[in-house]
C-alpha cells in the first residue's frame, strides 16, 4: 500500500463556472479549509492524477493552482487557529505540542 501524506491546495480561478468545477473535484478529494483553499490526505499517484485532472479544468493564462506537501515533521508543526478539526486525520490526531 501507497503510502499517504498531507497536501495543501490552493487556487485563484477568475471564472466562477471553472471554479464550481474545480471546487466539486477538490471537495471529493478533501476538506476545505477556507474558500479556495483544501487540504487532502493522499498517495503520490491520488495527487499526480488530481493535478493532472485540475490542470485540465484551469485556464492556463488566467488561473493560478499551488499545490504544497507537507513532510512528516512539518505536519507536526502546523499550528492551527479557530478550526482545530480541518487537521484532523481519522485515526491519527495530530500533535500540536
Amino acid at each position: 500500500m501507497e503510502a499517504k501524506q498531507w497536501y495543501v491546495i490552493c487556487y485563484d480561478i477568475t471564472e466562477p463556472k471553472r471554479w464550481r468545477k474545480v471546487y466539486k473535484k477538490l471537495n471529493g478529494y478533501g476538506r476545505r479549509l477556507q474558500y479556495s483553499i483544501f487540504r487532502c490526505r493522499l498517495t503520490r499517484r491520488q495527487i499526480e492524477k488530481l493535478r493532472w485532472e485540475l490542470e485540465e479544468m484551469l485556464d492556463a493564462t488566467e488561473d493560478r493552482l499551488l499545490i504544497l506537501s507537507l513532510c512528516e515533521i512539518c505536519e507536526r508543526h502546523v499550528g492551527l487557529h479557530n478550526r482545530p478539526e480541518s487537521w484532523f486525520d481519522e485515526g491519527r490526531p495530530f500533535d500540536f505540542a
